[in-house]
């Protein structure tokens, strides 16, 4: 049996999105995901690439975006994308948004990267150089591609997951572009098409196709990467002192299999962070070497670095840190933390741990403001490139053993960020996917004492008020004003907790039968937040405005938050 022929190819963006190829993504891949987050610190990315340099642009050093699967067929432009969705589409929405931005023959050229004019004399037709999935692609087209419905944008409303991305991310690179000067956006612009790089693998064979997207993606290649730091150190050791590889090897492994393959390899990412204290700008291999230099005293970094990094990381992540008069809330802290949608707090925290015996005041102290920092990063959205140098500077003061509580400490909150976690607080909290349960979960324990027990396979978040009320029904008796419907039905005074999955049956039962039958669990809720509810008679605006003010005023003293918000409801 003929084996299908594998080609891997390194290839500059101006070759990606030129006539070789013609990408389309089939339907049965997963939607487009990006947010704003990830496109924003791309931009960024490439933005600290190019750094200073502007008299002579090439002599910036080159950028690898990573690799792309494409089912294809050799001297045949057709590419099915099978892994690099994310990428490609985001360079076209970023070359969408520069072009919006600059001027005449420049805005051409860069449209000729999402879109091939037909020619006559080679026999082609007008051709975008992407197809999304059929479900976006309208969209897609019409205000991405083809340049010339950008400003209908900023008030599109009710779209998909994914075309809700594609706009968000769209709005935002168009405002961070705009920060910049017409020569930056086009020296970006040249900057990307000709400096930066992505490895092309095709097959014209799906199932080859799968293999190599499964081979790229394993999460087995973190393995690798330990065992690579293994023999580096643990081999470092037997070539200056044979006696003790046994006793290291061993060290090595009790501490792997403490917290697992993936906490393992976890762990030398937030090592490298506590040296580097700044985001990962090559290998993290590399990074290790440069920043950590384990090999360089390795029984030094097994007995200093690994192990007690390793042990403070696995009481971080299960929740058990003992031997202090403040274990319950230290623990009940660390609940809260785990619950934030990213790891970079960890870091700090378990440096802060490791770095000299601390008192049980001591450890709740911090742990409460870094739990007040992380929620309101994460509430207000704030990006990667954001928290890793607040989480670095972070590092750099208990490094230091400096005043860490002072107003100036990045383990403090500025006013603009606390104006704008209340601002997000009283807006439409549903539609921030990533933050209502974390937030709604916290308040509730708030509500509840710290006397709340979530021991729940499904916690979901429920509207009172339902998003399409029936007609003739008793909430559009309670809300006439459609616009004042549609400006609270999404926001914190609106919502309960359920210990099941939604039911859209019941979700526009009538006030009555919706308490009775859909929030209550055999006679009652497991949660204050809905239990409160229940005792309602009645769920007027006014209730769910008083009910706002006061989940708000709760959130706002669990966290501390002096400023005030600015309504625009």
């Amino acid at each position: 049996m003929r084996q299908a022929k594998i080609q891997g190819k390194e290839n500059t963006i101006m070759k990606i999105f030129s006539e070789d190829y013609v990408f389309s993504i089939p339907n049965y891949q997963r939607p487009y995901s990006w947010t704003h987050e990830e496109a924003l610190a791309l931009l960024q990315d490439l933005l600290d690439a190019i750094g200073e340099e502007k008299d002579n642009p090439d002599n910036i050093n080159p950028y690898f975006l990573g690799s792309i699967v494409l089912i294809k067929s050799e001297n045949n432009p057709e590419a099915k994308i099978i892994d690099g969705q994310q990428r490609l589409v985001t360079l076209t929405i970023l070359f969408s948004a520069i072009r919006y931005l600059v001027n005449g023959e420049k805005a051409k050229e860069i449209s000729d990267l999402i879109y091939e004019k037909g020619s006559s004399i080679k026999g082609t037709t007008d051709r975008y150089r992407l197809t999304v999935r059929e479900k976006d692609n309208d969209f897609f087209r019409r205000y991405i591609q083809d340049g010339t419905h950008i400003e209908e944008i900023y008030n599109l409303r009710n779209l998909t997951d994914s075309c809700e991305n594609m706009r968000q991310n769209m709005i935002k690179l168009i405002d961070k572009l705009k920060e910049l000067t017409e020569e930056q956006r086009c020296l970006l612009a040249y900057y990307i098409t000709t400096s930066c790089f992505l490895v092309v693998v095709s097959t014209p064979d799906i199932y080859s196709a799968y293999r190599i997207f499964s081979v790229l993606n394993d999460r087995g290649q973190e393995l690798s990467l330990t065992d690579i730091l293994k023999a580096d150190i643990v081999g470092a050791i037997s070539e200056k002192d044979k006696n003790k590889e046994n006793e290291y090897t061993a060290k090595w492994e009790d501490i792997e299999d403490q917290l697992g393959r993936d906490g393992f390899s976890e762990l030398f990412a937030h090592i490298r962070m506590i040296y580097a204290k700044r985001k990962l700008r090559k290998t993290l291999l590399e990074e290790l070497r440069a920043f950590v230099e384990p090999a360089k005293n390795p029984k030094s970094f097994i007995d200093n670095d690994l192990i007690p990094y390793g042990e403070e990381f696995d009481r971080v992540k299960n929740l058990n840190i003992e031997g202090t008069d403040y274990d319950n809330q230290i623990n009940e802290y660390l609940g809260y933390l785990n619950r934030i949608d990213n790891f970079d707090w960890i870091p700090p925290l378990i440096y802060f741990l490791t770095k000299s015996n601390r008192s049980g005041y001591e450890i709740l102290r911090f742990m409460e403001k870094l739990e007040r920092l992380s929620s309101v990063l994460m509430i207000i959205r704030a990006d990667i490139n954001y928290r890793v140098d607040r989480y670095g500077r972070l590092i750099d003061v208990i490094e230091k053993n400096t005043d860490l509580y002072n107003a100036n400490s990045p383990l403090e909150l500025s006013s603009l960020e606390q104006r704008e976690a209340i601002n997000q607080l009283n807006g439409s909290l549903f539609n921030v996917v990533k933050i209502r349960l974390p937030v709604l979960l916290r308040l509730d324990e708030a509500l509840s004492s710290g006397g709340a027990q979530y021991n729940y396979n499904i916690i979901s978040v429920e509207h009172v008020l339902p998003q399409n009320p029936p007609e003739n029904s008793q909430w559009l008796q309670w809300w006439t004003d459609e616009e004042e419907r549609e400006n609270w039905v999404h926001c914190l005074g609106n919502l309960v907790l359920l210990s099941r999955r939604k039911n859209s049956q019941a979700r526009n039962y009538d006030f009555k039968t919706k308490k009775d039958k859909y929030f209550k669990k055999k006679g009652v809720s497991p949660f204050a937040l809905t239990t409160e509810v229940l005792n309602e008679d009645k769920w007027t605006p006014d209730t769910v405005k008083k009910r706002q003010k006061r989940l708000v005023e709760t959130l706002k003293n669990v966290w501390n938050l002096h400023y005030p918000m600015i309504r625009t409801k």
